[in-house]
């Protein structure tokens, strides 16, 4: 009998020592428990080890800087949603070298080229892993000549799997819906993009991403905010080479005005256009309505017009 008992007696104290994790400290009743680098758990209040000899998932090696930390790591790449494998299968190198880094004769840089060819050639199962492939270049390129970020495309390229799975690209152009994917990956970021710059380095019309955008939002209840025109300001200021004040200036033109109901059924990169310009004549900096326009690509009149409703709004004469 001595057995099961010993083995209760454990068991009560593995119980014990659980129910002291969850509650927090002993000594200092603080639950703030921080896990250290040596798999120790420790009180960040009193310093009190609670726990010692846990499984340390980190590496056994240590690094001081990001070079040491790249040689040393003998891990690949992150998994990413831009590829169409994730990035899992094996890429080889252009570059025909050993890997000594010395130049390799002319049979093998032949030999290289084909085994290159194949690899690309197996990489994608059938049609289906083809035109994700496409898409997901297609949403590369424009992001970079869009200048938006990594996450963005990560989002973008996440948006397009769903609308791949819930079938939505039947009957629409790849093209669309992979640029339709990336403007609404920018709304959802909070990168400020109009549909015009979007539709200037997509491949398709501009009717065809709003369309099949609208549509694409509406099936993945995406639930995206209208856009805000003081996210325009930071960079239509910097290409024009306003000041802080002017800028400062013009988000307090938008939000004064918006409070008063102006904004509705308006273009935010038009209004945010007009704020601009009526501040740079406020501050004494005065950019003309044309330079003005073609930062923000969109006419004169628009400008003109809504520069008059926020002046009327502001009571400036």
């Amino acid at each position: 009998m001595a057995g099961p008992t010993r083995q209760r007696e454990r068991s009560v104290e593995v119980e014990d020592d659980e129910s002291e994790t969850e509650t927090g400290c002993p000594e200092c009743e603080s639950t703030n428990l921080v896990q250290s680098g040596e798999g120790e758990l420790v009180c960040d209040e009193c310093g009190l080890i609670l726990e010692e000899e846990h499984i340390d998932r980190g590496p056994e090696w240590r690094a001081f800087n990001h070079t040491e930390r790249q040689n040393k790591s003998r891990v690949g790449a992150p998994t990413t949603q831009t590829m169409h494998d994730k990035g899992l299968t094996t890429q080889i190198d252009w570059k025909d070298k050993d890997a000594y880094g010395r130049s390799i004769s002319s049979e093998k840089r032949s030999q290289m080229h084909r085994l290159r060819k194949w690899q690309e050639r197996i990489r994608t199962k059938d049609a289906g892993e083809r035109n994700l492939q496409f898409a997901l270049s297609e949403i590369d390129r424009m992001a970079s000549a869009l200048g938006v970020p990594r996450s963005v495309r990560e989002v973008a390229s996440v948006i397009y799997r769903r609308a791949l799975k819930e079938d939505l690209i039947r009957g629409r152009s790849i093209e669309g819906v992979a640029t339709s994917a990336l403007y609404a990956a920018c709304r959802q970021e909070g990168i400020p993009r109009s549909l015009d710059e979007v539709a200037e380095v997509a491949r398709v019309e501009q009717k065809e991403i709003g369309r099949t955008y609208r549509y694409i939002a509406q099936e993945l209840s995406l639930g995206l905010e209208p856009v805000d025109p003081v996210q325009y300001v930071p960079r239509f200021c910097s290409e024009l080479g306003l000041s802080e004040e002017v800028e400062q200036k013009t988000r307090e033109i938008i939000e004064v005005t918006a409070e008063k109901g102006m904004l509705s059924g308006k273009s935010p990169t038009g209004y945010a256009a007009a704020a601009i310009y009526a501040a740079s004549l406020l501050c004494n900096e005065k950019k003309t309505q044309r330079e003005v326009a073609d930062v923000a690509q969109v006419t004169e009149v628009t400008i003109r017009n809504r520069y008059q409703e926020q002046i009327e709004a502001l009571g400036i004469h």
